[in-house]
């Protein structure tokens, strides 16, 4: 199906990275199949940190290993440096998401370096994923965190986003992802970050991270949407929060995005009422306050039409 906006699910790792008990691989294995079901394009499935660091992640490659075989699933991970790149091409996955923050106090936080350090270490994976067969070459997600606000440093300077931006677009990013990581941005600060990003890197992809923690998440969707993005993170039921952000709480609920979406007219391809289904999964493991969503707490309207079932509106 041809679609207007593409989402990515990331409960399955932005999700339970801060789930501290083991959820069982069955189930997370269970999850990414009912989605994928659904019609999600996109899942991150996993990050490929050592499991020392995060034992919810031991799992990986069982993990990756069934979002492979199933069909018209574009199967995303997580990694942190180098040696992760190097797991992820060995195990098939389809795009590498490389993550770096903008913010100096977030990084030397989160992985414990400055910013020109992950640049280069995305450079060095750029080079590996360029000896690569065609065939086993995976996409790269150059992505940037905390560019719209941080838990230590407050505002984000754009012309500090868009500089590292241009760096990741020059290094060989096949796509870049903004991330609001802890919540802090409004749609006025979007528009403006986003048309300085488009003026930056022209025509290279650019998606959307945006948290709730203020209550802004769709609002800046909507801003993010009029400057031209058309890839969204999200997670069911709104899971997940970074370690490493203090007061950072979860994604947008992909529910309520979709739901959104499809009642603008933009198709994602993904079945509303299965993906809503999907909930009874991390249902079984979390507590009910821990999941979010209006669509589930109120359903589809009455006699609601999804897009892709209406009639082109007149021109």
């Amino acid at each position: 199906m041809d679609c207007a906006v593409r989402v990515c699910e990331v409960g399955l790792r932005d999700g339970l990275q801060l789930v501290k008990e083991f959820f069982p691989t069955a189930d997370k294995i269970a999850w990414l199949e009912l989605e994928a079901a659904a019609g999600m394009p996109e899942i991150e499935v996993t990050s490929l940190v050592p499991a020392k660091v995060m034992p919810q992640f031991a799992d990986a490659e069982d993990v990756i290993a069934a979002a492979l075989a199933l069909p018209n699933l574009g199967v995303t991970v997580l990694v942190p440096n180098l040696r992760g790149a190097e797991r992820g091409i060995a195990l098939g996955a389809n795009t590498l998401d490389f993550v770096m923050s903008v913010s100096r106090s977030h990084s030397r936080a989160n992985v414990r370096r400055e910013p020109e350090e992950s640049l280069a270490d995305f450079e060095r994976i750029v080079a590996l994923c360029r000896e690569q067969p065609a065939e086993r070459r995976p996409r790269l997600k150059g992505g940037l965190s905390t560019a719209l606000g941080c838990s230590y440093e407050g505002r984000v300077a754009v012309d500090d986003v868009r500089r590292y931006a241009a760096q990741l677009a020059e290094a060989g990013a096949d796509e870049l992802l903004v991330a609001d990581t802890v919540g802090y941005a409004d749609p006025a600060q979007v528009t403006t970050l986003f048309r300085a990003l488009r003026e930056e890197v022209g025509a290279l992809p650019v998606g959307a991270h945006f948290h709730d923690t203020r209550g802004l998440g769709l609002a800046n969707v909507v801003a993010a949407l009029e400057c031209g993005v058309r890839c969204f993170d999200a997670s069911l039921a709104g899971l997940g929060g970074c370690p490493f952000a203090p007061g950072a709480t979860g994604n947008i609920v992909m529910e309520d995005l979709v739901f959104m979406l499809d009642s603008m007219g933009l198709r994602t391809g993904v079945d509303l009422a299965k993906l809503v289904a999907v909930r009874e999964i991390p249902a079984r493991h979390l507590a009910a306050g821990e999941l979010h969503g209006a669509v589930a707490r109120a359903g589809l309207p009455v006699n609601y039409v999804p897009a892709a079932d209406r009639a082109p509106a007149p021109a």
